[in-house]
């Protein structure tokens, strides 16, 4: 009889499928019994742990900062309460950016891994089966005798030579059905060369980048359909345009499949400024329908500051490119940098404005910046003094990333900020006839950035209050 290994997904408010489980799932399945609990979609957990924890050889958790993390712990400690010797080890965003923090404070993690996991992972379950040591592991931290060995850094390895992903691993249906649509969740790239000082991905990957060929993508989604039957596909990239040219042979050979799906991406503004209207309309002609297009601020000294390496230009030229395809794009922003002047604030404010008319079909999101660990933001505030951070991991899972307000961010600002999303977002509801005079009077509102007074706002807020992220 195979083995068990067991994998676990926190709670969390999203639904996207557990891309980086399935990624070390596939690693090990042929030889392995590899069980996916994901908390996000199963009504019973410890029922499922109960099931298979007599025959497991380990348990991975991954983590994220903020709520999950609570999660990950507890679930860590009900796995030890029942079987003390099991191996549990921790993969994931905040094991990267702690992995000693982890170990130090939470007694039932034995090993965390460091950036990119699927061939650490492996060589860790055969080590681990075969009672060997793990020093010549490398990307990790374990105890020994008492004290914490960290190996040395893993190199970041080509995605081409990694397995299709096992998606058998999860029930995808429940994931359909939690999404209330047949969506798909692929990632064809992992990191990133860019050094945006806000974002994390140059701590943990290097500022390196490595992506799947268009063929090998455009086989693996053609199977992928085969077997699913997805009407939509989300690509998981952080920077899935890297390589324009690359997209755009991809989009064709979709195209030229029938385009059986509709897709959604990310795009860096100086990526798409790099494409001609025709890269564009190919790109749509595959089944692209809506683009991800970080703008952060409407202030090009800020965008500088934050090290986009992008033009406000860039912004502005893929935004007419997809009004004129009518393609729907998320243009995100951030407020509340530290020491951020009002200048730049009022032109953010102006570029939301400008961007949310330009079409019915852009939204613009705006965030207020939090200090995420791993960032070059982050590591100035804290050795300047201005800010401190959480000191526990039980701190760190009272980290609200995206719910509330930063610590740079006034509550004045904070309230016109909040009620300008409202407008931003009623605004853009134009479907409904008996909500349409209330989205024309958003729209006016918007124009001309009169957010006093909010009745609608007050209304809304008693019959469909907001639900907290974090």
């Amino acid at each position: 009889m195979k083995k068990t290994i067991i994998l676990y997904n926190p709670k969390a408010v999203f639904f996207d499928m557990p891309l980086a489980l399935i990624a070390l799932g596939t690693q090990v399945c042929e030889d392995y019994n590899v069980v996916i609990i994901d908390a996000r979609i199963e009504s019973d957990v410890d029922e499922i742990l109960k099931e298979y924890i007599d025959q497991a050889l380990l348990v991975g958790v991954t983590s994220l900062t903020g709520a999950p993390l609570k999660d990950a712990i507890s679930f860590s400690k009900k796995v030890k309460d029942l079987r003390p010797e099991l191996t549990v080890l921790w993969g994931g965003w905040h094991t990267s950016l702690f992995p000693k923090q982890i170990l130090e404070e939470i007694k039932e993690v034995d090993i965390t891994v460091q950036g990119q996991g699927e061939v650490a992972f492996k060589e860790l379950v055969q080590h681990i089966e075969n009672k060997n040591e793990l020093e010549g592991i490398t990307g990790i931290v374990f105890r020994k005798d008492g004290e914490l060995v960290s190996t040395k850094p893993r190199p970041m390895m080509d995605i081409n030579d990694l397995p299709r992903f096992n998606y058998d691993l999860i029930d995808v249906e429940k994931y359909f059905t939690a999404k209330g649509n047949r969506q798909f969740d692929f990632i064809s790239s992992i990191g990133c060369f860019f050094r945006c000082t806000f974002c994390a991905d140059p701590f943990v990957f290097g500022r390196k980048f490595s992506g799947l060929s268009p063929e090998r993508i455009f086989e693996d989604l053609k199977y992928f359909h085969e077997k699913y039957q997805f009407d939509d596909l989300n690509f998981q990239d952080e920077t899935f345009f890297t390589y324009p040219k690359k997209i755009v042979e991809l989009a064709n050979l979709l195209k030229q499949n029938g385009r059986k799906f509709s897709w959604a991406a990310t795009m860096r503004a100086d990526h798409g400024n790099r494409m001609s209207l025709e890269d564009f309309q190919t790109c749509k002609d595959g089944g692209l329908r809506r683009l991800l297009i970080g703008v952060e601020s409407g202030s090009q000294e800020m965008m500088d500051w934050l090290k986009k390496d992008i033009k406000i230009e860039h912004v502005l030229k893929c935004a007419q490119r997809c009004k004129e395809l009518d393609l729907a794009v998320i243009f995100p922003f951030i407020v509340g940098f530290p020491n951020e002047t009002d200048e730049s604030v009022e032109k953010s404010k102006g570029m939301i404005q400008q961007l949310s008319l330009m079409s019915p079909r852009f939204e613009t999101p705006v965030f207020y910046f939090k200090p995420y660990p791993g960032t070059q933001i982050t590591n100035d505030v804290v050795k300047s003094g201005e800010y401190k951070l959480p000191n526990s991991l039980e701190d760190w899972s009272e980290f609200d990333y995206i719910g509330s307000k930063g610590p740079w961010v006034s509550d004045e600002k904070f309230v016109f900020f909040e009620r300008f999303k409202f407008y931003l977002r009623l605004a853009r509801k134009r479907n409904n006839l008996l909500i349409l005079p209330f989205s024309m009077l958003a729209r006016w509102r918007v124009k001309k950035l009169l957010f006093k007074t909010p009745i609608e706002m007050k209304i809304s807020e008693k019959i469909l209050p907001q639900k907290n992220l974090s």
